[in-house]
């Protein structure tokens, strides 16, 4: 069963939350981050990517960036731009995009758990992308930004959190420059605390990483690694836990991840659609934009026009969990034999395209004669992801896409006890 407990967040007063709240690390370049933390020197970015305190060009992983992240970490709580509470709490957090909100319990989750399964996770991850995390947090001693998780929704959870949403003011409530809306509650009372933890001990057997491998990973090799040097280790050290939001599976919803590709590997248009004939009945053709609208149905984008294709039986098998996924199956159909992308990782010829920028994307990169063809996806649905993670197997890369992000910054969990 999940194991999680309260803490002592580090978050800012309500009157900067909204100068200090930022967009994940990994979802933008170092030039991004810049002239997204211009003009504010209390943008969490000066933690989370501290180069942009340097000139342009900077090495990113270098010494002196880690050394400014936590200089910068110290100075926000010097000055009282990040306050560590009193006590150990939960918090709810919620995020409205679209007229939908999904409301998470912020917790520090177990690094046993990871270690040994209980948390499930669906990617596999990079080892140079755990390490420049890892670094982050051993040289702050602290999760700076939240892993994204899932779990299998539970009643009388749904029930506590509806209580504090409905009768209690949120600590934060704003929309940032993205749109979406940020709310965010402070759980104080003890018995309701005692009531969370005992809910996840009792009835919530796995929870699973919905957004966030790499960070996951890397704070659970954190702890890890302080508890081996620690000979006075009891298990109840903050290091044992680390920073989470977790969403019941219900309100969660998956994106499209979309694809597109330089080239047709030699082929004309023409010769192309012939041969994707043999796995896939074209239903349509169109100026107009052709999304997939149920599982197996493709849109393509070549030479200035939609195409709506579908698979046909025998590309798919539906009693496996990996190769009934739309990706699978446009990867052994058409991007492996008639494209000739072995390694999606590795290829240069394919990039990946989430659903958060809609298909117009797709037809703008094709037109702009960078890319040859386009191809649209239908998402995979929150079952399939954990029906993945509990049968052991990993998803093929970029197949999940989750909006909104957490933002980073409403609060902070440290491993000093």
């Amino acid at each position: 069963m999940a194991k999680i407990k309260p803490f002592k967040g580090i978050r800012p007063p309500k009157k900067l939350v909204e100068k200090v709240a930022s967009l994940p690390y990994d979802v933008m370049n170092s030039e991004e981050a810049r002239k997204m933390a211009e003009g504010n020197q209390f943008s969490l970015l000066h933690i989370t990517r501290a180069e942009i305190d340097f000139a342009p060009g900077i090495d990113e992983h270098s010494d002196e960036v880690y050394n400014k992240s936590r200089e910068n970490f110290d100075r926000f709580q010097a000055e009282g731009t990040l306050i560590k509470d009193p006590e150990e709490y939960y918090y709810i957090y919620g995020q409205t995009m679209g007229g939908r909100t999904q409301y998470g319990i912020v917790a520090g989750a177990s690094v046993e758990d990871y270690l040994n399964g209980i948390i499930k996770k669906h990617e596999l991850t990079r080892p140079d992308k755990e390490e420049d995390r890892m670094i982050n947090i051993r040289v702050n001693n602290a999760n700076i930004e939240p892993v994204f998780f899932a779990f299998p929704k539970v009643d009388a959870l749904d029930t506590i959190m509806n209580d504090i949403i409905q009768n209690q003011q949120a600590e934060y409530d704003f929309v940032s420059e993205d749109n979406i809306g940020h709310h965010f509650w402070v759980i104080r009372d003890k018995y309701i605390i005692d009531q969370i933890t005992k809910i996840f001990a009792k009835d919530i057997p796995f929870t699973y990483v919905a957004d966030g491998h790499h960070r996951t990973a890397a704070a659970a090799l954190v702890g890890a690694e302080q508890k081996a040097k620690n000979p006075n280790h009891t298990g109840n050290e903050e290091y044992n836990y680390f920073l989470t939001v977790h969403f019941p599976d219900d309100q969660l919803a998956i994106m499209d991840y979309n694809r597109t590709v330089k080239d047709l590997n030699g082929n004309t248009s023409e010769q192309f659609i012939e041969k994707i004939k043999d796995k896939f009945d074209i239903i349509s053709d169109s100026k107009d934009i052709l999304k997939p609208s149920k599982l197996h149905e493709f849109g393509m984008y070549l030479d200035g026009k939609w195409y709506l294709l579908r698979a046909k039986d025998g590309t798919f098998d539906d009693s496996d969990p990996i190769g009934v996924l739309d990706v699978t199956v446009l990867t052994k159909n058409v991007l492996q034999p008639v494209l000739g992308i072995e390694d999606l990782r590795r290829s240069k010829r394919i990039d990946f395209i989430g659903g958060i920028r809609g298909l117009e994307e797709l037809s703008q990169r094709v037109d702009s004669g960078d890319w040859k063809v386009a191809f649209a996806l239908y998402p995979v649905s929150m079952k399939q992801l954990i029906d993945i993670a509990d049968s052991g197997n990993i998803m093929p890369p970029k197949t999940t896409w989750f909006e909104p992000k957490l933002r980073s910054g409403l609060v902070i969990h440290s491993l000093e006890d």
